[in-house]
């Protein structure tokens, strides 16, 4: 995690603006709140505060009125100015949701309960299976760009899918990716190394299986682009698709049906899951 005097944020980034319309807005005032309280019982003014904690005054301001998501490195330097003994430390764990864009958040909820997901991709690797610095130089590489401080809120937000992995029961996870995701040395050829490692890792769990969909394939049924399927314990599922009903999420049966007919002839149209991890390593042995 980044000090906040890096560059990566900066000492006058002590956390991310908050859309009042969104559901996690009076969870962030109230923390807020509560560490306007803290610091008035200490007795100590904003402008005796900022310099002693590294942040400006109006970024302080914006955290107590509830304007902005606190860093948890903003959080560990209130606790430690202020004497709280942990107590604003552990104020992190009601925000760690919060720290993460909307849309990030909507899909880890439906990702949390999933019992089954596919899904194609074309372009790069599906967050799920990325690493880090991966998904790091993926966000990096956006135009128009993104603040230093947005990419770090996206990467932790990507990363903390992968909470999937872990989950009990395990959910089936099936992933069929390009021969060119596997190949394009996003990040660097040294990210990309780790990057096959980790699929090989992955891909080597009993409830994940990963699929390479050879370039010189000459019928493919995923031309169209990127698709996913998550299902549910209680039958029902969501599923989207580039190319069909404007890319939005569909869960009706008969628009689920062709998002299905479609990963399903992906898969079988794709290297089988043990050719995918021979082909993969043999793509780590060229680089």
């Amino acid at each position: 995690m980044s000090s906040v005097t890096d560059v990566d944020g900066g000492a006058d980034e002590p956390g991310w603006d908050v859309d009042p319309e969104d559901e996690i807005a009076p969870v962030v005032e109230m923390v807020g709140s509560q560490l306007k309280i803290w610091r008035e019982s200490v007795g100590l003014r904003v402008s005796e505060l900022a310099p002693r904690i590294g942040y400006g005054e109006d970024q302080i301001r914006k955290v107590e009125r509830g304007a902005r998501i606190p860093r948890p490195e903003y959080l560990d330097s209130m606790d430690r100015e202020l004497g709280a003994g942990g107590k604003i430390t552990a104020m992190q764990e009601k925000l760690a949701e919060a720290r993460y864009p909307k849309p990030v958040r909507e899909l880890a909820k439906l990702e949390a309960k999933a019992v089954e997901v596919a899904a194609y991709g074309s372009h790069n690797l599906h967050g799920l299976l990325q690493t880090k610095e991966y998904a790091t130089a993926l966000f990096e590489m956006r135009r128009p760009a993104h603040v230093p401080d947005e990419v770090q809120r996206l990467v932790e937000a990507r990363i903390a899918r992968h909470s999937i992995f872990e989950r009990v029961p395990v959910p089936s996870l099936n992933f069929v990716q390009e021969e060119v995701t596997l190949r394009r040395p996003i990040g660097g050829t040294g990210v990309l190394r780790h990057q096959l490692e980790h699929l090989l890792e992955l891909g080597r769990l009993r409830h994940v299986e990963i699929q390479v969909m050879p370039t010189d394939r000459d019928d493919h049924a995923g031309m169209a682009g990127e698709m996913q399927v998550l299902k549910f314990n209680d039958g029902t599922a969501v599923g989207r698709a580039e190319g069909v009903f404007n890319g939005r999420p569909v869960s009706e049966p008969k628009q689920l049906r062709i998002i299905e007919l479609r990963c399903g002839i992906i898969r079988a149209q794709a290297l089988t899951p043990r050719e995918s991890l021979a082909f993969i390593e043999q793509v780590l042995g060229e680089i």
